[in-house]
């Protein structure tokens, strides 16, 4: 009923949003979410849906320079459930064998406009319903991207994006940036400065990757759509407050945020001191060509102060109780992040993070050390040219602190099955995202899961599930 009505007043009035270099109205092709995807190939920062886009309205896009506004929305449905698997016990945060189903909804609107020369301003609001398995417990890397640590039972509405966007040009070669979902088309100087303030998500302009950033379109776990290891900055919601400064040339970019961090693990209100709790993330991104096949690798790094536990000082306490052991401390991490186109139709990509793992996880999950690495391919060989194939692999640890802890019967955000027979947690997941009509999309979904949360004496555990998302 929505879409219907989006898509009725929409297309009323689709000739008033775009003005092309001859001052004549055209249509929108979005793509993506926060991002200044290049046309020319000269310069893009992939974002969570660069490479499956969706159009209302069919148009050269080639033609676009300018819009004055936007309006673009989405729909994704999934069911997600697992068999019974082998479990001897179970802790506070153990995924139940018995936790056979689950669902997750999202709906959201995308708008966006012109204020002045260089600036933009963006809003989303977001409606969406839904639990992972055991609340989103059970599984450091867990199997779904679209549901909360706040999860409901009969929705909520959020608003993920509410910020404001100002380029500074520097003169000389040009682009033309494609319309996305958080993204007005316009054509800018490739030698630019971009500054982005308001509500955001860390994720939006960093740790992006073509092939793998994305649960609507691509992988569903939580750690291919991110670095595992990635302590980012977000409340309960995977939302935060900060600002942005990117400086972009023809060939790099680099990149830095300063972000708000939650007032204690996973929680929505957010630390108002602002010199005692905050988050800095520094990242740097090369691109390259090996002969005509474009390559992308970026090296991120992160340094955050919150009032965090010690795993250490809390296995001193009989009670484990680590939220007694809080104080303003030091975390820091890394990533390499790496995607390769190897034909017309297949990329790959890699990504291998880190952190140091001695004070308790404040926004993210339970990993201190990730790599992943896996394959996308189109489906041009075959006829569906819309159509997709994914399959990645993934290894997560946790450093020893952080396990000894575990294994006492400590708990984090996700993980603790009151006692720990340790191994490395992994994961594999493969995906076929089928275009069914132009705008709606269906996928089916697999992942293999040994040593849920680090633990060898629990699973494996096969969770199959289904997608459909609807876009324009």
């Amino acid at each position: 009923m929505i879409f219907t009505l989006v898509w009725s007043v929409t297309s009323l009035y689709a000739d008033t949003g775009v003005v092309d270099s001859k001052g004549s109205s055209s249509g929108v092709n979005p793509k993506g979410e926060i991002s200044e995807a290049s046309t020319n190939g000269v310069s893009e920062v992939s974002t969570k849906e660069s490479v499956k886009t969706e159009s209302l309205f069919e148009t050269d896009q080639s033609q676009i320079e300018n819009q004055s506004w936007m309006l673009h929305g989405q729909n994704t449905d999934i069911i997600q459930g697992h068999p019974r698997f082998h479990s001897p016990y179970m802790g506070q945060n153990s995924l139940t064998s018995g936790d056979t189903l689950r669902q997750s909804v999202s709906l959201d609107l995308y708008l966006g406009g012109h204020l002045w020369p260089g600036g933009d301003l963006y809003f989303n609001p977001e409606y969406f319903q839904g639990y992972g398995f055991n609340q989103t417990r059970g599984i450091a890397a867990f199997p779904n991207g679209e549901v909360y640590k706040l999860g409901t039972e009969s929705g909520q509405e959020v608003i993920p994006h509410l910020f404001y966007r100002q380029t500074f040009g520097f003169g000389g070669e040009q682009e033309q940036l494609s319309s996305d979902l958080l993204q007005l088309a316009e054509k800018v100087d490739v030698s630019r400065l971009t500054l982005t303030v308001g509500r955001i998500e860390v994720g939006d302009q960093f740790d992006g990757n073509a092939y793998s950033h994305d649960q609507r379109t691509q992988f569903l776990n939580w750690a291919l759509i991110d670095a595992g290891a990635f302590d980012y900055a977000a409340d309960s919601y995977g939302e935060t407050q900060g600002i942005t400064l990117e400086y972009n040339q023809k060939e790099w970019a680099l990149r830095w945020g300063g972000f708000m961090v939650p007032r204690s693990s996973n929680n929505l209100a957010f630390d108002h001191h602002p010199t005692k709790g905050w988050q800095d993330v520094l990242e740097f991104e090369k691109r390259y060509a090996l002969g005509e096949h474009p390559g992308t690798v970026r090296l991120l790094g992160w340094l955050e102060s919150a009032k965090m536990g010690s795993y250490e000082e809390a296995l001193g306490r009989p009670d484990l109780d680590i939220t007694q052991t809080r104080e303003y401390r030091l975390q820091y991490g890394f990533e390499l992040n790496a995607e390769q186109e190897i034909t017309s139709d297949l990329g790959a990509f890699l990504r291998a993070s880190w952190r140091d793992g001695k004070s308790e996880v404040w926004q993210f999950t339970d990993i201190d050390e990730s790599i992943s690495l896996g394959l996308h391919l189109m489906g041009t060989q075959w006829g569906r040219k819309e159509d997709v194939v994914g399959i990645a692999g993934i290894a997560d640890e946790i450093g020893a602190q952080h396990r000894s802890f575990i294994a006492a019967g400590g708990t984090g955000p996700l993980i603790g099955d009151g006692q720990l027979n340790y191994a490395p947690e992994s994961v594999l997941e493969t995906y076929y995202d089928a275009q069914v009509v132009e705008h709606i999309h269906v996928a089916a979904d697999y992942q293999f899961v040994n040593n849920p949360a680090y633990n060898q004496d629990r699973g494996p555990v096969h969770i199959f599930a289904l997608r459909l998302r609807m876009a324009f």
